[in-house]
């Protein structure tokens, strides 16, 4: 039975009070398949998520270990799961257990500070540890005993940042210009980054046909260019080499941007599964979710992620596949389509739900509130993700004597069973008559982007969403009411006269092309070959993108596929530069 998503993930990402309002985070993810079921562990969230397929997932809170912390390791080593998360004044704590969910951990060591902790089991049984988070020092490896987990000889220094010749890690965007720091988050990553070098964080280890993949983020979890490279070695301290597809992991484009910061796991079946932080970073630059993609290894060991197409349903084969077949099944039926509300808040109008930014969003003046959105045309959809937004949501009152750190004080989040998101989704053929779509008066839980898979057999053309109750009493706000189907039309015309652009520093490319008839979008993808084109740039409406994210002295290959409501026309040329 093929199991279906759609990014950013359905969890119930939990709110963070600092600055001036409260905000949603899930960020830097770790997933593990530990004695046959997935366990997600994310960043200042107070407990994790579990599931036994990798798309419905349960919360568990657990308020009694280091789980308040950034960046959460989990392992598995031997029969237990190993924990552990960030600190900085103050040795961490590695952590075991044979049942997560019993709650019961045991203390295993407190080896030394480290940020952005990674562990990995050898084959021959032996553990390291890697960690490093910072535009400083680079990434940091360590043989730890395998029974005290404290060290054994000295760091080694993996590898460091090359922004003169890595593009990916530059703070270097389209529209880059026009990013502002967001909060006190904000204005600690804008002081950090004066000198204009980016992060370098996230490690991770996994081990393929005999050599190490160690994985790393940058330039930074605000930027929409945020994603994951990595570095092979025939050992696992080194010494590495820089692979020529880095960042394997990229989404600068689209509804929701950021690849980066993330895992890599092989499922039950042995298909290779990338977990990663996207990004929204309007309330507060620390505002994120998760994003999970299909991955693999081609014949030349390239570890590859495929992002194309990666905020739209994702179907994945209760299988082994090849991550290169995934390919959305349904298309968007509902960008730039006709909206009304029963208010708007000043400077959110309803255009700003349908118009593919997740950074944008319609608000209502009021919680119990409702969106209508007209396809102007009837369909038999097939599914809607409902992306609600926090507009000026009230922070908790917290001790200002807890306000010290913004490390320390935004572990205060509200118990899970507290806050809930109910909602009705209707639908109509006349704007008269409505019947129900999907019912969620008595949910229990608070999914902020929760994705409904409906019954084709209903025919519609206008959508109502209903808000009930919301967290905190805030006012309804949408993201994005994205519905997905399949039309009636033709898929576009082919993407005709492109021309490239590539920069003397050969960091960045400029790709131009004609307007393709009857297109909504287009889907650049590109690569190291012409058989490699692994990474992509998802746009709307524009007809140019300035990819920033190439490697100096490295050739590249482009290829431009225009899409509508009705499926993709796949560009029938591969263009080097």
């Amino acid at each position: 039975m093929a199991r279906e998503y759609c990014n950013p993930l359905d969890l119930e990402y939990k709110f963070q009070h600092y600055g001036n309002s409260a905000h949603r985070e899930a960020a830097d993810p770790t997933i593990v398949l530990f004695k046959d079921r997935y366990y997600l562990f994310t960043s200042m969230s107070a407990g994790f998520y579990y599931s036994d397929d990798l798309v419905s997932w349960k919360w568990h809170e657990n308020r009694s270990l280091d789980m308040y912390r950034y960046a959460p390791d989990v392992r598995q080593i031997g029969d237990y799961l190993y924990f552990c998360a960030s600190t900085r004044s103050e040795p961490s704590t590695i952590w075991r257990t044979d049942d997560p969910l019993n709650d019961r951990f045991e203390k295993v060591s407190e080896p030394f500070a480290f940020w952005d902790p990674d562990l990995f089991e050898d084959e021959d049984g032996r553990v390291y540890l890697y960690w490093g988070c910072g535009n400083v020092e680079p990434i940091w490896g360590i043989e730890l005993d395998r029974e005290t987990m404290l060290p054994v000889g000295e760091k080694v220094a993996c590898f460091d940042q090359d922004m003169e010749r890595h593009g990916w890690e530059r703070f270097n965007f389209p529209g880059k210009e026009k990013e502002k720091a967001k909060g006190i988050v904000g204005l600690v990553m804008k002081f950090l980054n004066r000198k204009g070098r980016p992060y370098m964080e996230g490690a991770f280890m996994n081990k393929w046909n005999g050599k190490y993949y160690l994985q790393y983020a940058a330039p930074g979890t605000e930027h929409p260019v945020y994603g994951d490279g990595y570095y092979v070695s025939d050992k696992p301290l080194g010494p590495f080499t820089f692979m020529p597809n880095t960042p394997f992991s990229s989404k600068p484009g689209g509804f929701i941007t950021g690849a980066g910061h993330g895992s890599t796991i092989e499922d039950r079946n042995g298909n290779i599964i990338h977990t990663s932080t996207m990004r929204i970073s309007v309330n507060q630059n620390f505002e994120r979710r998760i994003g999970l993609f299909p991955a693999g290894l081609d014949k030349d060991g390239l570890l590859f992620c495929n992002q194309n197409f990666a905020d739209y349903p994702v179907v994945l084969p209760d299988r082994k596949y090849d991550a290169m077949e995934i390919k959305p099944q349904y298309f968007l039926l509902s960008y730039k389509k006709k909206a009304e509300a029963s208010s708007c808040k000043a400077g959110h109008p309803t255009e700003y739900a349908l118009d593919e930014n997740i950074r944008t969003w319609w608000a209502a003046d009021e919680m119990n509130a409702w969106y209508l959105l007209d396809l102007e045309d009837s369909y038999r959809p097939h599914s809607i993700q409902i992306n609600f937004a926090e507009e000026s949501v009230p922070m908790m009152k917290v001790d200002a004597s807890l306000r010290s750190s913004v490390f320390t004080y935004n572990r205060y989040i509200d118990s899970s069973d507290k806050l809930k998101t109910r909602f009705t989704v209707e639908g109509s053929l006349d704007k008269q008559n409505w019947f129900m779509l999907y019912d969620g008066s008595e949910l229990d839980d608070d999914r902020s982007h929760p994705y409904i898979i409906l019954n084709e057999k209903y025919e519609v053309r206008y959508i109502r969403v209903t808000a009930l109750q919301l967290p905190y009493d805030e006012v309804f706000a949408l993201s994005g009411l994205r519905v997905f189907g399949k039309g009636k039309g033709m898929v576009p015309e082919k993407v005709s006269n492109v021309t490239l652009n590539r920069e003397p520093d050969g960091l960045s490319c400029l790709v131009r092309f004609d307007k393709a008839d009857n297109a909504m979008g287009y889907n650049v993808r590109y690569g190291i070959a012409e058989d490699k084109l692994y990474s992509s740039y998802l746009v709307y409406d524009k007809n140019e993108v300035l990819i920033t994210m190439l490697n100096a002295g490295q050739a590249y290959y482009f290829a431009v596929d225009s899409f509508n409501e009705n499926g993709i026309r796949e560009s029938g040329s591969v263009y080097k530069a």
